[in-house]
């Protein structure tokens, strides 16, 4: 039943006017007629018509050409103004910012990627500036024009201000104020989050149902976000840092066969090692038991001095080239032996490459391995692995799977996420897409 609703109250003529937004946001892309709000609002068509109206006036909507109908007049359909209020998000990394600007309805206006020269938070605040400068003219938009604006950032964020609390991959970062420079420039609501989750945000998005889901980002470093029907779940605001797992399986050294303790472990040249545990760290790369736990407040057995945890250490996307380089010595007319990124170590994989197979299956066995305890804390439906690692295909997939299924009671769904690299700047537009409609729909 059509539901009656006077027309006249400013009160109920705002309420009107949300519902008939509401209607037209959740079927854009597509356009909709007036006789469809009356059906989706249950709206009296005199009220609708009333409400779009306002809107247009508003600017919220725009009218589209009429179908061309076969019989009668064409009706008027009508869509949003994307450009009402766009959002600007970024995804700032230690190596890459990445900058994207959206509409109302999510269509993507520009994009822009820029290299961060130097390492440092003065660095990364340059590249910040200028790639979000180039977005905006991209797009052909001023800085006033956005309506809000998400961060990502690695490290650990405090929720309540938007301050980077812990950021190890870069230098000063928490000295410097993100949001505040932002809320400076944007005049708009900003809003600054841990990138992982971010990436979680947009896996179950993609995704139908709510349920748990352990989002991964991995690439040169791994982080995780964790989503709890379809909420995310911070903890105590470090939930997800599973790159400062420290792996309890020293990978080999690639010169050297050594037995597999647990005998399914195929190697091109003899059996690499199996997840016992007590093998020596031949890479040198692995803090031991006696490094402790990474300190939030700075104590991090980082030998190394990038800020890197321990599984970032040993299976980031950095380390699986090591390996399979390594793998390769003496050997030079293996692909492996050339290997410049992690991508042509799961393409030759793919190929069939024995080396890069059994470096593939090491790496697939420690990342099950650290990641099992969460798989059994938490039972999570699925684990969706965005970034880099995103573009290993089949061949990483299975391997993690058929190691998982050794070391849990119900082994969980194990995805690639298709937006890859894009997972995170698409979760930063997704957040600040919904401050935008939360605040649009409560005020229309």
């Amino acid at each position: 039943m059509t539901e009656e609703r006077p027309a006249g109250t400013p009160v109920l003529r705002r309420m009107n006017r949300a519902a008939v937004l509401d209607a037209v946001r959740r079927r854009a892309p597509e356009p909709v007629r007036v006789a469809e709000l009356v059906r989706l609002t249950e709206l009296t068509r005199p009220t609708v018509a009333q409400a779009v109206e306002d809107l247009l006036a508003a600017g919220w909507l725009r009218q589209v050409a009429p179908e061309q109908a076969t019989v009668g007049r064409p009706a008027t359909r009508f869509s949003l103004n994307g450009r009402a209020a766009p959002v600007l998000a970024l995804d700032v990394g230690p190596h890459t910012v990445t900058v994207g600007i959206a509409d109302l309805a999510g269509e993507r206006l520009a994009t822009i990627r820029r290299p961060v020269g130097r390492r440092g938070a003065r660095h990364l605040l340059e590249a910040v500036d200028e790639a979000t400068g180039a977005a905006l003219a991209a797009a052909g938009l001023t800085a006033g024009q956005i309506a809000a604006v998400t961060a990502a950032t690695p490290g650990i964020v405090e929720v309540t201000t938007g301050r980077v609390l812990f950021a190890p991959s870069v230098p000063g970062w928490p000295e410097i104020d993100l949001a505040g420079r932002l809320r400076a420039r944007f005049r708009c609501a900003v809003t600054v989050e841990n990138d992982a989750n971010l990436a979680a945000l947009a896996a179950v998005h993609r995704r139908a149902g709510a349920g748990t889901l352990l989002a991964v980002q991995w690439g040169e470093r791994l982080g995780a976000g964790v989503v709890i029907d379809g909420r995310l779940h911070r903890g105590a605001g470090q939930a997800g840092e599973i790159g400062f797992i420290r792996p309890t399986t020293a990978l080999p050294d690639p010169a050297t066969n050594l037995p597999d303790p647990a005998g399914d472990l195929p190697g091109p040249a003899g059996d690499l090692p199996g997840p016992a545990g007590d093998l020596p760290n031949l890479a040198g790369d692995l803090p031991g038991p006696a490094s402790g736990l990474p300190d939030p407040a700075g104590d991090l057995p980082d030998p190394v001095g990038d800020g890197r945890g321990p599984l970032e250490r040993a299976i980031g996307a950095e380390a699986i080239v090591d390996l399979a380089r390594r793998r390769a010595e003496g050997r030079p007319e293996s692909r492996l032996a050339r290997v410049t990124d992690a991508a042509a170590v799961f393409s030759a994989a793919a190929d069939g490459d024995p080396m890069a197979v059994a470096v593939v299956d090491r790496v697939a066995a420690v990342f099950a391995e650290a990641i099992a305890p969460a798989v059994l804390v938490l039972s999570p439906h699925a684990i969706v692995i965005g970034g880099g690692i995103a573009r290993a295909g089949a061949v990483l997939l299975d391997a993690i799977a058929r190691h998982l299924a050794g070391l849990v009671l119900t082994p969980p769904s194990v995805e690639l996420s298709e937006l890859a690299e894009g997972t995170v700047l698409t979760g930063a537009i997704q957040l600040a897409l919904e401050e935008v409609w939360r605040d649009t729909l409560a005020g229309c």
